[in-house]
C-alpha cells in the first residue's frame, strides 16, 4: 500500500489551479466525474483509493483507465497540508503541527488507548469564543477551515501512524474537540464528518464521531437533523453568572437554552446521551453545592459527565481543583445516578491536553464569531 506522503512546501501556480478533490463528499465526487463524461462509479473507486488505501497519485489508481488517470492529473489534485513538526508525549500521545496553504498552522492530536485510537481534530484557525481557560482562545481567530483541511487531518495522521506501526486502522474514534468551535463552521464540518462516516472513506460509526460545542443552540438543533453524531457540550458551570465569565457565548445562549437544545437532540433515540464536559477549577465551580446544582440541571437529560482536570495555560488565572474536591464532586453525581468519569490528562508534557492547543497564526486579531 502506498501511504500518502507529506508534501513539500513549494506550491506551483499550475498546482494551485487544479481542483483539490480532498473533502468532496460522495455526491460531489460523482458530480465531478459527470462533468468529465465519466461514469459515477469512478467516484466510488477514487474515494476508496484516497481514504482507505491512502494513495495520493492518480497514476497508481490502477482500476481507472489510463486516459482518465492522465486527465485527472491535469485538472485535479489530492492536496494536503504540510507537516511542520511532530511531538510525542511520554504517555504515547502524538501532536502534529500542520501548515495550511495560506501559512497559518493548526494542531491535531492522536491519543492511543487500549483497543482504540482517538484523533482530536481542529475546525478553525484559532477560535472566536474567547473562553477564559483555553489556550486557543488567547490566540484569537483567523478563519474557518474548509472541509479538505478538516478531513486532511485524518488522512495525514492515519498515514503517519501506519508508517510507525499502528496497524491498518489506527484511528477508531474522532473528536471534533481541537482548535475552534465546530458549529461556527457548520457546512465544512458537516461535509467532513459525512466523509468520516461514509463506508467508502473512513467508515466510522456515528457513535465513534463526537462533536464538541460550547453551545451554539440553533446549530445543535440543525445537527440533529443533518448529521446526528455523538454530541458533547462544554458546560463548565452550573449558573449563568459564572458561565458568562468562563464561556462568553453563554450571554447569547444561556444554560437553559443549551439544555433544551440537548433534549431536542436526543429525541427519537433512547440509547443516546449527551456528554457534558466540565473543567474543574479550584474555588470557582468545584464545590459540593456546585455538584448538587449540576445534578438538578441534568435531572431530565440523558447525560454523561466528563470531569476534566484543568490543564495549565500560561497567563490564565484559573487553578486546577484539588483531587479531594474533584472526587467529592464526582461522587455526588454518581450518587444521583449520573454516569460520570474523570478524564485522564493526556499529552500535557507536549501541550496537547484539553485546552492547550494553540497552533500558529499569521493574524490573531479577528474575533468575528458568526453566531
Amino acid at each position: 500500500m502506498k501511504v500518502m506522503s507529506v508534501r513539500g512546501s513549494g506550491r506551483l501556480a499550475e498546482d494551485q489551479q487544479r481542483l483539490n478533490i480532498v473533502g468532496m463528499e460522495r455526491e460531489a465526487m460523482q458530480g465531478f466525474f459527470a462533468t468529465l463524461g465519466a461514469p459515477e462509479f469512478h467516484a466510488r473507486q477514487v474515494l476508496q483509493w484516497v481514504y482507505q488505501r491512502g494513495v495520493s497519485d492518480f497514476s497508481a489508481m490502477t482500476d481507472l483507465s489510463k486516459t482518465l488517470r492522465v486527465r485527472l492529473k491535469e485538472i485535479a489534485k489530492i492536496g494536503l497540508p504540510d507537516v511542520v513538526s511532530e511531538s510525542s508525549s511520554a504517555d504515547g500521545t502524538r501532536k502534529w503541527l500542520l501548515r495550511l496553504v495560506d501559512g497559518n498552522c493548526i494542531e491535531t492530536v492522536f491519543i492511543p488507548e487500549e483497543g482504540r485510537g482517538t484523533l482530536c481534530v481542529s475546525s478553525q484557525v484559532g477560535c472566536a469564543l474567547n473562553c477564559s481557560f483555553c489556550a486557543t482562545a488567547r490566540q484569537g481567530f483567523n478563519r474557518n477551515l474548509d472541509s479538505s483541511e478538516i478531513i486532511s487531518q485524518l488522512l495525514i495522521a492515519k498515514g503517519l501512524l501506519q508508517l510507525s506501526g499502528h496497524g491498518e486502522r489506527p484511528i477508531t474514534n474522532v473528536v471534533m474537540m481541537g482548535m475552534g468551535e465546530p458549529l461556527l463552521n457548520y457546512q465544512a464540518v458537516i461535509s467532513a464528518m459525512r466523509l468520516m462516516l461514509d463506508d467508502l472513506s473512513f467508515g466510522l460509526s456515528r457513535r465513534r464521531v463526537t462533536l464538541s460545542t460550547a453551545g451554539v443552540v440553533p446549530a445543535i438543533r440543525r445537527l440533529s437533523r443533518d448529521c446526528p453524531v455523538s454530541l458533547a457540550v462544554s458546560l463548565h458551570a452550573t449558573d449563568d453568572a459564572l458561565r458568562d465569565k468562563l464561556v462568553p457565548l453563554n450571554r447569547k445562549y444561556p444554560i437553559r437554552q443549551v439544555l433544551e437544545a440537548c433534549k431536542h437532540y436526543l429525541l427519537g433515540d433512547q440509547r443516546r446521551r449527551v456528554t457534558f464536559e466540565y473543567v474543574m477549577l479550584k474555588g470557582a465551580n468545584d464545590s459540593k453545592d456546585d455538584a448538587h446544582r449540576l445534578c438538578g440541571l441534568l435531572d431530565d437529560v440523558r447525560a454523561k459527565v466528563n470531569l476534566i482536570p484543568f490543564n495549565p495555560v500560561p497567563g490564565v488565572g484559573w487553578q486546577a481543583s484539588e483531587s479531594g474536591a474533584l472526587n467529592t464532586f464526582r461522587d455526588v453525581l454518581l450518587s444521583a445516578g449520573i454516569m460520570t468519569v474523570t478524564r485522564r490528562t493526556r499529552g500535557a508534557d507536549i501541550e496537547a491536553a484539553c485546552g492547550q492547543l494553540a497552533g500558529q497564526f499569521r493574524d490573531r486579531t479577528q474575533r468575528r464569531a458568526r453566531l
